[in-house]
């Protein structure tokens, strides 16, 4: 018998339930990116938005966690870059493509997913995730139902 867990169902996996929190940007995978190391995903996203800002990219970076990157990052909302909204989804997937293939784990725990739906388990975020009526975008589920399929395809699964 298959256990499952919370809300995880024999179709679908939610990124918060502990057994699949790496796939959250919050979770605590080191991340090499653009010559820089950051301590999570989310604060590596959150620098993105601020390019023409290099003290406050260093002040997100060196935040205690990843919710304060984001807090941060919140609170500066009018300093970011003139194409965020544009440019956003595919730096999104830049990101989660360098985490899955810096840290194996990642990779061996996202293949053992299989061919459930993976699901943004945020009740405040209906484009990364399925939002307050369960009807979101999700996108950052199908970023990583993506990069799953690149990597079966890649004979690595």
């Amino acid at each position: 018998m298959t256990e499952y867990y919370k809300l995880d169902t024999a179709t679908q996996v939610f990124f918060h339930e502990p057994e699949f929190y790496f796939l959250s940007n919050l979770a605590a995978f080191r991340l090499h990116w653009k010559g820089i190391d950051f301590d999570t995903s989310e604060a590596a996203y959150h620098c993105e938005k601020f390019p023409h800002l290099p003290d406050l990219q260093q002040r997100i970076r060196m935040a205690r966690s990843a919710h304060d990157a984001f807090e941060l990052a919140a609170s500066r909302k009018g300093d970011m870059r003139e194409d965020w909204y544009d440019v956003r989804v595919a730096i999104m997937r830049s990101i989660v493509r360098a985490k899955c293939e810096q840290h194996e784990y990642i990779r061996l725990k996202l293949l053992e997913t299989g061919e459930r739906e993976l699901v943004e388990d945020s009740w405040r975020d209906s484009f990364w995730g399925w939002g307050p009526n369960r009807d979101g975008q999700n996108v950052l589920g199908n970023i990583w139902m993506e990069i799953r399929s690149e990597l079966r395809s890649s004979g690595a699964g």
